[in-house]
């Protein structure tokens, strides 16, 4: 067994370990209805993982308009979509978590109405790349794009929600930005980060090299 298949086994024991312990371990936390509290060990590393994603495709696309590497590129590009996907699931389980504690899906809560908005922002990017025929035009557009994108992500997640009045409760990150969660809480929230940041280097890892290998075939066919 290689280092990359042991690695895959020791996050697949790492998650369900989360899981369990996310269900099992703690009880519900207080000032949260029935066992919402639950849903915060996968709704906030969802969302820490989308902002990851984001600045590794804006790092990948500045050294791609410095160097021009193709793989840059490919790096820009596979980083932005798992941002996608993971804005996608902190949206989603934030609006089950709504739906329990406020009754509705959807409020238009400052916190809900940025992500929406950073979420079109970065479908636009890949409307981009797809209107672009030229590879290298379509690279270097993506690449500016990307970074323009990236420079609103920490207004749109950090500041905007905390200038308004919000519905999200202080009793996951207050004004001041502490944890208010107690020892087991904490526990369990710290290893959820620690599990999905994993699960996205992994799949960043796996989505690179399909991409590459996609694209080279893609280049032998012409």
């Amino acid at each position: 067994m290689n280092i990359r298949e042991l690695l895959k086994w020791v996050l697949l024991l790492w998650m369900s370990l989360v899981i369990w312990a996310a269900f099992l371990y703690v009880p519900p936390a207080d000032k949260f209805i029935g066992e919402s509290s639950r849903i915060v060990f996968f709704h906030v590393p969802t969302a820490w993982v989308s902002v990851v994603a984001f600045l590794i495709s804006c790092v990948a696309s500045v050294l791609y308009l410095r160097r021009r590497e193709p793989q840059d590129d490919i790096r820009a590009a596979v980083a932005a979509g798992l941002g996608l996907l993971f804005a996608i699931l902190a949206t989603v389980t934030g609006a089950v978590f709504a739906r329990i504690m406020w009754g509705a899906y959807w409020n238009w809560d400052p916190r809900q109405t940025s992500i929406v908005i950073l979420m079109l922002i970065y479908a636009s990017y890949f409307a981009l790349r797809g209107a672009v025929p030229d590879p290298e035009r379509r690279a270097a557009l993506a690449a500016v794009y990307a970074i323009l994108a990236f420079v609103t992500v920490p207004f749109l997640v950090f500041v905007v929600p905390r200038i308004y009045w919000s519905l999200h409760p202080d009793s996951i990150i207050n004004t001041r930005g502490a944890n208010e969660f107690d020892s087991r809480h904490t526990q369990v929230l710290m290893a959820s980060l620690a599990g999905f940041t994993g699960l996205f280097v992994w799949l960043y890892s796996v989505a690179v090299r399909v991409e590459t290998i996609r694209r080279r075939r893609q280049q032998e066919a012409l």
